[in-house]
């Protein structure tokens, strides 16, 4: 499975961005996707994961209430909806998948990973 990464850019706080994850190859209804972000000096952090079959989300608590994740089936393709965007959430986004239904937020458990994407929200 690949993935691919899109819909970064520059926003200004308080704004919205929406990234999409393309999956190609095979995936199916007990996968976990998740997006991940790392800003400059900082570690990679877990962001919103969703189980693709059932469609269960989990958040982190940073990103609770503005950001949501989906996914269309048919497009085989993930999203992150990122509403009132502020400054500490400027990172570059990864999108991550893995065959099994996971609910945590440990990036190494993530066997297919995205190229990233910058987002970047100005003051």
């Amino acid at each position: 499975v690949q993935l691919q990464a899109s819909g970064g850019g520059l926003v200004r706080s308080g704004g919205s961005l929406s990234l999409s994850c393309a999956a190609s190859g095979r995936t199916g209804s007990s996968w976990t996707m998740a997006w991940f972000r790392q800003a400059p000096g900082k570690e990679r952090e877990f962001v919103a994961s969703l189980i693709w079959g059932g469609a269960a989300t989990t958040y982190a608590d940073s990103v609770k209430g503005r950001f949501t994740i989906s996914r269309d089936n048919a497009k085989n393709t993930g999203y992150l909806e990122m509403n009132m965007l502020k400054p500490e959430d400027t990172a570059v986004y990864f999108c991550a998948a893995r065959n099994g239904v996971y609910f945590g937020a440990r990036s190494e458990l993530f066997v297919f990973w995205g190229q990233g994407t910058l987002v970047t929200v100005s003051s």
